[in-house]
């Protein structure tokens, strides 16, 4: 599924519209060059589910738990983690089956954690300055709820 985020707002909402259909033990893998959106489609979901405090990015503390809201999430940046091994590190099981997990830069680093997984990959480069989101899901009922999904965004248009 591609969907065209022309602003700032648009991958907000995306990360909202992600949130109304997450549920406990989701894994989100974010991909996409530096300042593709990552971290503002986390700030989406993280308001879509309804956590008060403001989600930043994670990038030097590794990861952030965020326990208020409708489901709890964790957000990690492996920008500089280099393997599987140094993700286990940070015990993420911990929390992988009663939170959503949203991973910056987690490709090929993280999908382990979960049975099933959501990768959003978000390009920054197209000539007009649009963003484009790709959403690949992998296993679990993912499929399901991308189309409950692009049918709520199809009515709100």
């Amino acid at each position: 599924m591609k969907i065209l985020l022309p602003t700032a707002e648009d991958t907000l909402a995306l990360g909202a519209d992600l949130a109304g259909i997450a549920v406990p033990g989701d894994l989100l893998v974010l991909a996409g060059p530096l300042g593709a959106g990552k971290t503002v489609l986390a700030k989406g979901l993280g308001a879509g589910l309804g956590i008060r405090r403001r989600v930043t990015s994670p990038t030097f503390v590794l990861s952030r738990v965020y326990l208020e809201g409708r489901l709890p999430m964790v957000h990690v940046d492996a920008y500089r983690l280099g393997s599987t091994s140094e993700v286990d590190d940070l015990d993420l099981e911990e929390f992988t089956d009663t939170s959503v997990t949203v991973v910056e830069w987690g490709l090929g680093l993280v999908e382990h954690l979960a049975e099933a997984h959501l990768l959003v990959e978000l390009d920054s480069r197209r000539a007009d300055g649009v963003r484009e989101a790709t959403l690949a899901p992998t296993g679990g009922d993912w499929m399901s709820r991308l189309s409950v999904l692009a049918r709520r965004r199809r009515a709100m248009a």
